[in-house]
């Protein structure tokens, strides 16, 4: 075939692209067991960050299942549900209304309860864990995290210096659920419980203001069962 005619490069072409396409395809094939066994022990890190520990990838699996206890999935109304409550898609679960998931911890021989967030930023997705005391109301530790929120600003709702300020917060006051409060370094927030914002960083603050609210919504009847 005369490789410089127009047949050829087409068929070429072709057969690059089918080759291609097959080492991609058999690539992904052979790394989806090590990606989501990544993804599950970077699950487990933000879950432990939650109870303020922190644990190099080594020790996570250890460290994870000597501290938690058992998980479960619940509804709206605070019952139970069946399902994988580690396995859940947390996105999907907010997204069609369905059961949630609890992780119940023991640290120091207290118990700790620890639900799931999800939420939207300014640029994609927040999400995050928060342990409560036994009594279901105080807050024992909170992380955050988000997909592409910008690094400086929004993206300190990361660090540990934001997630520490919930420590001893409470969602409920005179048993009313009034959740925990965003605002302006300086400012407060009447009837409720609050933690200073990202300086610089109004939309994402308020982004984990209304994913904080709209998702211990969701626990409610739940939290109020002893």
């Amino acid at each position: 075939m005369n490789r410089e005619s127009n047949l050829y490069t087409v068929i070429y072409a072709g057969v690059l692209v089918v080759f291609v396409a097959a080492a991609l395809a058999f690539t992904n094939q052979a790394l989806k067991e090590t990606q989501k066994k990544n993804e599950e022990i970077d699950k487990k890190i933000q879950i432990l960050r939650c109870l303020n520990v922190t644990a190099e990838a080594d020790e996570v699996e250890a460290k994870y299942n000597e501290l938690i206890q058992e998980s479960f999935l619940v509804n709206k109304d605070g019952s139970k549900a069946e399902g994988d409550a580690f396995s859940e898609d947390i996105a999907k679960a907010y997204s069609n209304g369905t059961a949630l998931p609890v992780f119940v911890a023991k640290v120091d021989g207290a118990t700790k309860f620890i639900i799931a967030m999800r939420g939207t930023g300014l640029w994609g997705p927040l999400w995050g864990y928060m342990a409560l005391n036994d009594d279901k109301n105080t807050v024992y530790g909170a992380d955050f995290s988000h997909a592409g929120e910008t690094p400086g600003l929004g993206a300190e709702i990361s660090t540990p210096h934001f997630g520490k300020q919930f420590s001893g917060k409470e969602i409920f006051k005179n048993g009313t659920f009034k959740s925990i409060a965003i605002v302006k370094p300086g400012k407060t927030a009447d009837g409720q419980d609050y933690v200073d914002g990202i300086s610089g960083g109004t939309i994402t603050s308020q982004g984990v203001d209304k994913m904080i609210y709209s998702s211990l919504n969701n626990y409610v009847e739940f939290l109020k069962t002893k």
